[in-house]
């Protein structure tokens, strides 16, 4: 069943939870129960991505300047080579870098198979304790970074109307070779009624690069939409990045003490070199068995 579908069961199922001749039959009622919750969770967790559908990855810089971005950097190799190890493609959309050579922003897509159910999970502020390398003195810095998965949406999962957009063209400042600077091939969406912008400018062709920004685009607008229908989410993506604050994390990553901590599982992993290489296989698959 499609959301709709899904959503349309949803509200027949709680009519006949609430009709008297059900409430008489506790055989029915399981049933019924059993079902609602089924599709409660169909619904939270969004379209079936587990086959070759994608997924949207969203790395950005947090407290800690330099260091944050650094650190935003690292998480973005780390997966882009977890997902090489599972032989998926990934590709840049889009990309900010900081004078020291980390990550302001990156926005990447990721397809293969089960790529958005292993790494939904990953979606959060990561923090990073460890002494950066423009560190003189020695001293353990702390810095952060956000992280959202998006499930890549399509035209059927969403329709954006053409008079809801606004389309700029611009010179790519990316690695586009000859073409950088020369042609407006970049480009940049902004949705009207919600306000969100994307941007992609790592094709040199201007099409390619609208059709991944509409991507882009209407993977937000889906997980909005989402959010929205479910009450407990319905900050929507504030609620899904948190606002990069310290005290605001999913995962800890402690260099002194080669350790990796999830908060939301109370779980640990040591050897953060073989992590950041790619080697994710534990943390994805706990993640996975305690949802």
């Amino acid at each position: 069943m499609d959301r709709e579908q899904l959503l349309k069961r949803k509200e027949e199922l709680t009519e006949s939870l609430a009709d008297p001749a059900v409430l008489s039959s506790p055989q029915r009622i399981r049933d019924l129960s059993i079902e609602f919750s089924r599709i409660e969770k169909q619904l939270r967790e969004g379209p079936d991505t587990s086959s070759t559908d994608g997924t949207i990855l969203e790395i950005r810089a947090g407290v800690g300047g330099g260091e944050a971005a650094l650190f935003a950097k690292d998480l973005y190799e780390m997966y882009t080579r977890f997902a090489t190890k599972k032989g998926w493609q990934v590709a840049v959309l889009d990309e900010a870098e900081s004078d020291l050579g980390g990550y302001k922003e990156v926005v990447a897509r990721i397809r293969g198979k089960g790529a958005y159910n292993m790494l939904k999970m990953e979606s959060g502020v990561h923090r990073v304790q460890r002494i950066p390398r423009t560190e003189k003195a020695g001293r353990i810095h702390t810095s952060t970074a956000s992280v959202a998965v998006l499930p890549e949406a399509h035209e059927a999962d969403v329709e954006v109307r053409p008079q809801d957009i606004k389309i700029e063209f611009f010179r790519s400042s990316g690695p586009g070779g000859q073409n950088v600077n020369k042609v407006e091939t970049a480009v940049r969406i902004h949705h009207l009624p919600t306000g969100l912008i994307v941007t992609s400018q790592e094709s040199r062709s201007q099409q390619k690069n609208r059709e991944q920004a509409m991507t882009h685009l209407r993977s937000k607008l889906l997980v909005a939409q989402q959010e929205a229908d479910d009450k407990k989410n319905a900050d929507a993506r504030r609620e899904q990045i948190g606002s990069a604050d310290r005290s605001e994390k999913i995962r800890t990553y402690n260099y002194s003490q080669d350790r990796i901590t999830d908060h939301r599982v109370k779980e640990s992993w040591h050897n953060i070199p073989s992590v950041m290489g790619g080697d994710m296989d534990d943390i994805v698959e706990t993640l996975a068995s305690r949802q």
